[in-house]
């Protein structure tokens, strides 16, 4: 399994890619997929460990700083509405739930990748609902509502797994470690839901274009530039703090899926584009640095 590993991911995006109309058809297996991902990952980590620093702190300032900073500039100074909550959204969306996989393959402390997949998700799914309310697209969503569907939304995948397997570390620890022993397929996982949710990002890609394809173009370029700007900050905060692999992914990688959702329920749709071009864009650095790795 270790030599076809680095194939994995380019051989996922380019099935994606020009499989996508199949590939969307399975998206809705993708938050069962995620689930199973974070299980095993959890069961691999002394929950006991996990502890906030000052890491989990600037990464998440930058967040809400930056995505909120940039989207009132653009506005400012009169750009488009959509290009600006593309932008926002492409900062703000939460880190991947599938983070620690690729994560610790490149060296990644398990204990800090893993308690930011937690605090970042809570983070966003509390600031995130202010932050939509304001902007006003869909003044029928109060605060309460929109965060509602948030925590709904963030539960499913992230808060069951955690608290089982925070149930199997305490009153189970044979069945953890029954699980802990194949954390190492999370990876193989990751690659199946790269494969559904890139289709689907491609496919909506292209039944959304038409007639915006301008708008398509910013959101396509501002996407890779943002995509370059995460990695690096977070691999500059994650040197500070001693892990810089960590850093660079907890503020690069994002949950996509997440995103896009959040985009088509609380802002205008087609912002969601910002966020299927990163998808393509952070998946081919991943695939990249694997390769490098192995």
């Amino acid at each position: 399994m270790q030599r076809i590993r680095p194939y994995v991911l380019p051989i996922a995006i380019v099935l994606g890619l020009l499989l996508h109309k199949w590939c969307a058809m399975f998206s809705f297996l993708v938050p069962f997929i995620i689930f199973a991902i974070l299980l095993l990952t959890f069961t691999a980590v002394d929950l006991r460990k996990l502890r906030l620093t000052m890491l989990d702190f600037w990464l998440m300032l930058f967040q809400v700083v930056v995505s909120t900073g940039c989207y009132g500039l653009i506005t400012l100074f009169g750009g488009s509405h959509i290009v600006a909550e593309g932008v926002l959204i492409g900062v703000l969306c939460p880190v991947a739930s599938s983070v620690a996989v690729v994560a610790c393959l490149l060296g990644a402390n398990r204990e800090t990748v893993t308690t930011y997949t937690i605090v970042g998700n809570l983070m966003v799914a509390v600031v995130a609902p202010v932050v939509f309310s304001l902007i006003g697209d869909h003044p029928e969503l109060d605060i309460t509502d929109s965060m509602m569907l948030m925590f709904t939304k963030i539960g499913s995948t992230l808060a069951l797994p955690f608290f089982l397997a925070a149930l199997m570390q305490f009153m189970l620890p044979k069945a953890n470690a029954f699980l802990a022993r194949y954390n190492g397929w999370g990876f193989y996982l990751w690659a199946l839901a790269l494969l559904f949710t890139l289709g689907q990002t491609i496919d909506y890609i292209f039944l959304n274009g038409e007639g915006n394809w301008g708008s398509i173009a910013w959101l396509g370029g501002l996407s890779l530039l943002f995509c370059v700007v995460q990695f690096s900050t977070g691999r500059w905060l994650g040197k500070r703090y001693g892990d810089i692999i960590g850093g660079g992914q907890l503020l690069g990688q994002k949950n996509s899926a997440m995103g896009i959702w959040m985009a088509n329920t609380f802002l205008s749709p087609l912002s969601s584009v910002f966020l299927a071009f990163y998808s393509i864009y952070q998946n081919v650095w991943n695939a990249y640095q694997l390769r490098v790795k192995s």
